[in-house]
């Protein structure tokens, strides 16, 4: 124990650096309670008085003294290394410390020009923390070089891994709250290093940021016994160096000891890797940081112990009218920090301090990898007609969608092989979702070991699907693209809901980025959601969930966008347009077993490109108003609604049907409300201003009704997936759920008395038809013979 007290004391630093750190940190931490309290008086050049503090004082002190400490040593070790290093910020509200660190490098004056470095900046930045109009208490797109949003925990590591895929020189330093470790996404993200290539990627630098308490109770991790956290992160497969303590001169001798030796065994391990092409996992460094809740902060407040305590989380002392002895409380402590040694008569940072801050785009704020959009290109497109499925009249061949789209990804993934800046994420669901075609070129990154008869595993592959978690992927991909690269997640529909608030958290990010001038734009998050809710004849009703639409378009409009592709072709045309987008969430629902394929790729470019349309040669009602309009949205849904039309064709060949199919949801909306919404002009002459509208649609009915609603047309009546199903057909999928074409033909003549006897008898038909459909398939396994082998009949198109 002496030794090891003797070797903090010594350390690297000397002692005119040492004491210029701890003067750096002191300014950090004066910058960061001050955000959390003062609107006026920043320097404390006079007393401080109760009109000086903010009236509601909100915030998180806890985390932001252990991140300033961080700040500062990594600044440090950019330098001596020249590093290219990114700060993520993994504990939940370290906002304060952030700014605060940001501001002194000068790079959050040079974009925020009225924060300027002076007391005037000072007072500014203080008052704007949590306050209206100005920013959060957690880090956010507003705080110069984040890429990760503070306000929900989990994400961090898989944010940081996403970052340095194909970012060779770049290391990312991510800060993980011990409370944010009790996550199940963060606790699967330390699986990661199974899927860095050492050669072709960066490196992630965890910093265990082991304070101990989360809002009002302690932590696992700190807890636990010192042998036992040092297995649990060997046994991950990390080689973690632990820095302890509460004295800080001791501390800065020994963290600055330790990021030497993490940085030397990082450089080593890339450096071996790269000269000998050596891609065998090594064990990467990681620190574990364990220092008091609310370092530096008040010891006591009321009796009750503060630092190193769970009170001091958020505001350690509570300030106003009612509590006028605690005002002395603040001053003391910020006094503590010497703000007359820091600062110049004019409240700029003294020029020995500001010195220690890196220049230029090393400065941790000013990266550029932090700001994705200033390192975007675009992607190198192939020609998608070249995959076009051959469609010699509407139905006349069948094609499984996702598979003819797994051909034109093999050439994306193809022609950037060079940027590496293109990627394909999700959970081991690649091959099952027909895209495997992309094996033919690139293989699954993977780290770890490999035997036999395992398929497409390498160190180094532009596929990340071999980690069974929905949230890693996730978590991969927005780091990836926040970097500035493009790519897409892959996912079953039904499952997709496990990252519902990772959603959330990337679609208000790009919100909040979009209004920030200095904030460029990225390539959008782009889903793929196939093995759909209407596939699921051998899983059943676990598997059936289309409510991730639902979820989408509750979030901004300028962000959202949804399509349900009808066909192959109409699948390749959407997404070369959401690979060729920017600064979007773009959901794509699209199916994988053999369907009817409708569009030639010259039709599928308009309807994609217009969105919605009447399909005329389904239609007959070109020459007179029609009695009916047949809507459908998703693939499966087409398909019924044609069948349907079929059968109300052939059955009643007076009857004026119009077709119109939907691709873009969005469309559905009024245009004042999305900027793919059509106006209500244009949303008449397709559906018309009073006719009854039978939609059959691929989610929950009821969102038809939520974007329609403002509409003229009243008469809408949509049938979709309600919450029905079991291990059964394919067709009885639909049928339990009425959408069916059988049923789809009864709710027509329900809606139109004026066909008289002609349509009872046509009813009572489509009953016979369903209970000969479920006599069948309890008998033979499948689907009767006429629903299997339906195809629409060619001569009934129009031009």
């Amino acid at each position: 124990m002496c030794e090891k007290r003797e070797m903090q004391m010594k350390g690297p630093l000397s002692d005119d650096l040492l004491q210029k750190m701890n003067a750096y940190w002191r300014t950090a931490n004066y910058l960061s309670v001050g955000q959390i309290y003062l609107y006026d008086n920043p320097l404390l050049k006079e007393p401080l008085k109760l009109s000086h503090v903010k009236p509601l004082v909100v915030g998180h002190w806890g985390t932001s003294p252990g991140q300033n400490f961080i700040y500062v040593h990594l600044n440090r070790v950019i330098k001596k290394y020249d590093l290219n290093m990114i700060y993520i910020a993994g504990p939940g509200h370290g906002g304060p410390a952030l700014v605060a660190n940001t501001y002194l490098e000068g790079f959050y004056t040079e974009i925020y020009p009225d924060i300027s470095q002076d007391e005037e900046g000072l007072k500014k930045l203080f008052t704007q923390f949590s306050w209206p109009g100005g920013i959060s208490s957690h880090v956010a797109p507003t705080t110069p070089g984040s890429i990760h949003e503070g306000g929900e925990l989990g994400y961090s590591l898989s944010h940081a891994f996403g970052a340095v895929f194909d970012n060779p020189d770049l290391i990312t330093a991510c800060i993980v709250g011990d409370g944010e470790a009790e996550t199940g996404p963060l606790a699967t993200a330390w699986h990661s290093n199974k899927f860095l290539d050492p050669i072709t990627d960066g490196a992630v630098l965890p910093i265990l940021h082991l304070n101990g308490y989360k809002i009002s109770n302690p932590t696992v991790l700190s807890r636990i016994e010192p042998e036992e956290l040092e297995q649990f992160f060997r046994g991950c497969g990390w080689t973690p160096y632990f820095v302890e303590g509460d004295v800080p001169e001791e501390m800065h001798q020994l963290m600055a000891g330790t990021l030497d030796k993490v940085v030397e065994d990082i450089q080593k391990i890339q450096k071996h890797a790269r000269n000998n092409k050596d891609a065998a996992r090594p064990r990467w460094p990681m620190i574990v940081l364990r220092s008091p809740k609310g370092w530096t902060g008040p010891k006591v407040v009321d009796g009750l112990q503060i630092e190193g305590t769970f009170r001091a989380h958020q505001v350690p002392i509570l300030v106003n009218a009612e509590h006028p002895d605690h005002l002395k409380l603040l001053e003391s402590w910020m006094k503590s920090y010497k703000p007359e040694e820091l600062f110049d008569e004019n409240g700029k940072l003294l020029p020995e301090l500001s010195d220690l801050a890196p220049k230029g785009n090393r400065r941790m704020g000013a990266n550029p990898h932090a700001n994705g959009g200033i390192l975007l290109r675009d992607l190198r497109m192939p020609d998608f007609r070249v995959h076009a499925v051959h469609v010699p009249s509407p139905g006349a061949v069948e094609g499984q969608d996702t598979l003819v789209l797994g051909n034109f990804l093999r050439d994306v993934a193809k022609l950037n092989q060079d940027q590496r800046n293109f990627r394909i994420f999700g959970p081991d669901e690649t091959l099952s979702n027909l895209l495997g075609a992309v094996f033919e070129v690139t293989n699954r990154q993977w780290d770890a070991k490999k035997k036999k008869n395992d398929e497409f595993l390498a160190p180094e592959g532009q596929v990340l699907d071999s980690m069974l978690s929905e949230h890693q992927s996730q978590g991969w991909l927005e780091g990836y693209l926040l970097t500035g690269r493009h790519g897409l997640f892959n996912c079953y529909e039904a499952f997709i809901h496990i990252v519902d608030s990772m959603f959330n958290q990337h679609a208000k990010w790009l919100k909040v980025s979009s209004e920030l001038p200095w904030r460029r734009k990225i390539s959008s998050l782009n889903y793929l959601l196939a093995s759909h809710v209407w596939q699921q004849d051998h899983n059943g009703f676990t598997h059936q969930d289309p409510g991730f639409l639902d979820h989408v378009i509750n979030k901004k409009a300028s962000i959202s966008r949804v399509y349900l592709p009808p066909d192959a072709n109409c699948l390749l045309s959407v997404f070369d347009h959401c690979l060729r987008s920017r600064h979007y969430v773009n959901v794509v629902v699209a199916g994988k077993h053999p369907l009817p394929q409708w569009l030639t790729l010259e039709e599928a470019i308009i309807h994609c490109t217009e969105g919605v349309g009447i399909w005329q040669w389904a239609s007959n009602d070109q020459d007179a108003e029609p009695d009916i309009v047949m809507a459908c949205c998703g693939d499966t849904p087409t398909l019924e609604i044609l069948a349907a039309v079929s059968i109300l064709r052939t059955h009643l060949p007076e009857l004026k049907i119009r077709v119109v199919n939907v691709v873009d949801l969005m469309k559905l909306q009024p245009c004042s409300e999305h900027p793919h919404g059509l106006n209500d002009k244009d949303y008449d002459s397709l559906f018309t201003k009073d006719k009854h509208i039978v939609f059959a649609f691929h989610g929950y009915p009821w969102l038809i009704h939520r974007l329609t609603y403002r509409r003229a047309n009243r008469n809408l009546h949509v049938r979709g997936y309600k919450e029905e199903g079991t291990i059964t057909t394919a067709f009885d999928i639909r049928v339990q759920n009425d959408l069916d074409r059988f049923h789809l033909v009864q709710d027509v003549i329900d809606r139109l008395p004026q066909l008289g006897a002609k349509g009872d008898y046509l009813k009572q038909i489509m009953h016979d038809k369903l209970i000969e459909h479920k006599q069948y398939i309890v008998k033979h396994g499948q689907d009767l013979p006429e629903v299997r082998n339906w195809k629409w009949k060619a001569e009934r198109r129009s031009v």
